[in-house]
């Protein structure tokens, strides 16, 4: 049979240099290079590329694209409600919740009766912070792959959230410094939080700062927060809970919060690779990206007879699905 099972999709996809193209729609989604138009699934700067003539996404993704990369990081801004289909040249678009971050849309692209979702990252563990992953029945998936692998079988959130609470109780005279991304797991855990009824003021970095302001705009309340100021080595000894990038989660924390306990979040933390890559005293297994259960999960839920696997190792999927009633392919074989 070979890979005849990919004509259809052929007919309106195509894998070119600057990303993902839709052939008759004449748009992209989530192009890496700068396009005349580009459908955008979500905020993080992997898939949120600057600079394209139009983008079109849902008026969450395009706030935070403007609050994180400038008003003017796009010619024209083209907001799209989910659920509300829109023709673009012959192909009807529609953006579905893809659980992921706020805005987080899956692409739904149908053409001449064949349906393809391009859904870019999504998860299915609850979160406050956002519309949760609708299932959309197609002919064609798109998955992704970051934890395309059965040892990635994550832990309940809340089972995590409780070793955070536990933390609070046993050192309260400690700075728990969380170091999440800026968009997305930081407002989670700030959420999460909340909602085990945290009222105190939380610290937060400048780059999540504007982020959480995006959030409260639309509707996602984080409570009392307080913004450190852009060089926080010159402070002593800020007290409470913080929240921090990674990347600069190591810098000076001494100085900057005294006594204090750093904590990652991530689904990377899952494995003891992924610990000695991230150390912090606390791991949390919290992520942002479906683990290999839920994803075998969504594809299932969708019925498709077609899925493409792209932003991870695809051998895995290959293989769980080799000999069911679904045909499964790297997205570079198209």
């Amino acid at each position: 049979m070979g890979l005849s099972f990919l004509a259809p999709v052929r007919a309106i996809l195509e894998n070119r240099r600057e990303g993902l193209y839709c052939i008759p729609g004449d748009f992209y989604v989530d192009p890496v290079r700068r396009v005349p138009r580009a459908i955008i699934t979500h905020g993080h700067a992997d898939h949120a590329r600057t600079g394209h003539e139009t983008v079109l996404a849902t008026p969450q993704t395009i706030a935070i694209m403007q609050a994180r990369s400038g008003r003017n990081c796009a010619g024209r801004f083209e907001p799209l409600d989910y659920g509300k289909p829109l023709c673009i040249n012959d192909v009807t678009v529609t953006l579905r919740p893809a659980g992921h971050v706020l805005g987080s849309a899956q692409v739904v692209m149908e053409y001449k009766g064949y349906r393809i979702v391009a859904p870019g990252d999504f998860k299915r563990s609850p979160d406050p912070t956002c519309a949760p992953f609708e299932p959309v029945s197609c002919h064609c998936f798109i998955t992704e792959a970051t934890f395309g692998l059965p040892l990635f079988q994550l832990p309940p959130v809340e089972d995590e959230l409780a070793k955070l609470m536990q933390s609070l109780r046993l050192f309260p005279q400690c700075t728990h410094v969380l170091l999440a991304y800026s968009l997305g797991k930081a407002q989670q855990l700030i959420a999460l939080l909340r909602r085990q009824g945290l009222v105190d003021p939380i610290l937060v970095h400048p780059s999540v700062w504007d982020v959480c302001q995006v959030y409260e705009a639309f509707g996602v309340a984080m409570g009392v927060l307080e913004k450190l100021p852009q060089n926080p080595s010159r402070e002593k000894n800020m007290r409470g809970i913080a929240v921090m990038p990674p990347g600069r989660g190591s810098i000076g924390l001494g100085e900057l919060f005294g006594n204090h306990r750093t904590v990652g979040a991530s689904g990377w933390l899952h494995t003891s690779k992924g610990r000695k890559q991230r150390t912090c005293d606390l791991p949390l297994v919290i992520s942002d990206h479906a683990d290999w259960p839920e994803l075998l999960r969504t594809i299932e839920e969708t019925h498709a007879e077609t899925v493409l696997v792209t932003h991870g190792p695809d051998a895995a999927l290959k293989r769980a699905l080799h000999g069911g009633p679904v045909n499964c392919a790297g997205l570079t074989e198209l």
